[in-house]
């Protein structure tokens, strides 16, 4: 039987690998697409845990890469559920690569990941609520909630059914733009 509610130490889930010459980019640091594919399957985890179901990524809302990672470097990912709501749910994921000569770190990456739950027929299910026990646990719970309401918003506002050009051509006279509208 599946808890009603889980704390978000119960789903945490922490990986670790190191940076190899196959996963770099032709620059000589670590594909981007690379860290992608690792937050994407550490975000399924940790969905696939608090959930007790299979999951798929539904949106990625938010990947900031914030420093290179190098070849060479143990990187860390570790992934918490910030964020339930009927069937969905969203993974926080902070990267950190270490210099194991050394052992200096730096934060490479924070990612969001929205995961919904799924039975085997493909239809959605619901999952646990989240305890939160501390203040950075609400903090990232509100984070989330402000996060999507600025999606719904955004995708209101830009529907193309509903968008009009005119509206938005003064926010383009200060950027790199040329506007040459077909009549």
């Amino acid at each position: 039987m599946q808890k009603e509610f889980k704390t978000v130490k119960d789903s945490q889930v922490v990986i670790s690998e190191l940076m190899l010459p196959s996963h770099s980019n032709f620059n000589g640091k670590i594909h981007g697409g690379y860290i992608l594919s690792l937050l994407d399957q550490i975000a399924f985890a940790c969905a696939s845990k608090h959930s007790g179901a299979y999951c798929v990524t539904a949106s990625v809302d938010t990947v900031d890469f914030l420093r290179p990672i190098e070849i060479g470097e143990l990187v860390t990912m570790k992934a918490s559920v910030n964020y339930v709501g009927r069937s969905s749910m969203v993974i926080g994921i902070r990267v950190e690569a270490e210099n194991i000569q050394t052992g200096d770190k730096k934060h490479c990456n924070s990612s969001y990941f929205t995961m919904v739950a799924k039975n085997n027929k493909g239809d959605s299910v619901a999952v646990p609520g989240l305890i939160l026990k501390t203040d950075n646990q609400v903090r990232r719970f509100a984070k989330s909630i402000k996060r999507k309401n600025m999606k719904k918003k955004r995708i209101k506002e830009f529907h193309e059914t509903d968008f009009s050009s005119e509206k938005y051509l003064h926010i383009l006279e200060d950027h790199k733009a040329k506007i040459e509208l077909d009549s």
